[in-house]
């Protein structure tokens, strides 16, 4: 078989997508009393901010975060499914923000991800939590609050730093070679 430009591209993208999942179910494991549960700082999630960089990290972070929700015991159906489509979304979301620079884009890139995992994560947690009887909302709003607040401080105090190294990188990469990550 001829190799390509075109072959080896897909082939870049694939093994950046499978690597950017494998450590993202892997540190979700190895961290797991941190990664799960209404207070969660998944160490995991500063890599949500990829795909500001690379578009392979959106199927990536969807999949790694599938793994690591399956993998893991005693985690709902719900989560599995529903954790992993707010990844997905969280991923896509962050990728549009690509042409936005320096600060701008630190502060925000980390929205859709702290947003989108308060609002899906949080009604998870709620739904698997309430008794019959419970009131659904006081509890959901605590969860999200939660999930938010942890997905906040990850995303921020380790993503935000994750975008300067990346970008810093490019940046020699660039003047070196002139090429790309």
């Amino acid at each position: 078989m001829k190799i390509t430009k075109r072959n080896s591209d897909a082939l870049r993208y694939l093994t950046r997508a499978a690597v950017i999942g494998a450590l993202y179910a892997a540190l979700t494991m190895m961290l797991t009393p941190f990664s799960f549960g209404a207070l969660q700082f998944r160490i995991s999630e500063a890599m949500s901010l990829l795909p500001l960089f690379f578009p392979e990290a959106i199927p990536g972070l969807f999949v790694g975060c599938a793994i690591a929700n399956i993998i893991t015991p005693n985690i709902p159906v719900l989560d599995v499914i529903f954790g992993s489509l707010a990844t997905l979304a969280a991923a896509f979301l962050t990728s549009k923000m690509r042409s936005l620079r320096g600060i701008k884009r630190a502060l925000a890139a980390p929205l859709p991800p702290v947003i989108i995992n308060a609002v899906v994560i949080g009604a998870v947690i709620t739904i698997s939590e309430v008794k019959p009887g419970d009131s659904f909302l006081p509890l959901y709003l605590l969860n999200a609050l939660s999930v938010g607040a942890g997905q906040a401080v990850v995303c921020y105090l380790l993503g935000i730093p994750l975008i300067f190294v990346i970008e810093r990188i490019q940046d020699r990469l660039r003047a070196r070679t002139g090429a790309e990550l």
